[in-house]
């Protein structure tokens, strides 16, 4: 993706503003980051260490509406980088969510709706989700 791309560009579902704790391993190093907005298809991470394009990783999600953090399988599909970040597009990395199967994915889903109903509440949240809904997501 060029710098040029605008964030609409690059992700197929509609991105809900949200504050979560991101915890995930790099190269024996443990980093505690944040999303910046979540979707049923993938989340930005905001950090000034963004993992390589095309990484595949774990990492843990945590939703004060749950009792355990979210561990989930993400790919990183585009990247800001520190010294390209602005206070419009800050550092970090846009991860697509991956699925062991169609079981999974739909767990996931329901849970990451369930999570921002917790954070949104429920009128917002079913605004936001119906702006987008596709039957492939």
């Amino acid at each position: 993706m060029s710098a040029s791309d605008t964030d609409a560009d690059r992700r197929h579902e509609q991105r809900t503003p949200i504050e979560l704790r991101v915890e995930y391993k790099r190269v024996n190093m443990f980093f505690a980051d944040y999303t910046r907005n979540i979707s049923k298809g993938g989340t930005f991470i905001a950090t000034r260490h963004p993992l390589e394009l095309h990484t595949e990783f774990k990492f843990s999600l945590v939703v004060p509406a749950f009792d355990e953090p979210l561990v989930l399988t993400g790919r990183v599909v585009w990247r800001v980088m520190p010294d390209d970040a602005t206070e419009e597009r800050p550092a970090g990395m846009g991860i697509e969510f991956q699925y062991a199967n169609d079981g999974e994915r739909a767990k996931i889903h329901e849970m990451v709706q369930h999570a921002m109903t917790e954070e949104l509440g429920a009128d917002i949240t079913a605004m936001l989700l119906s702006r987008n809904e596709d039957p492939k997501s």
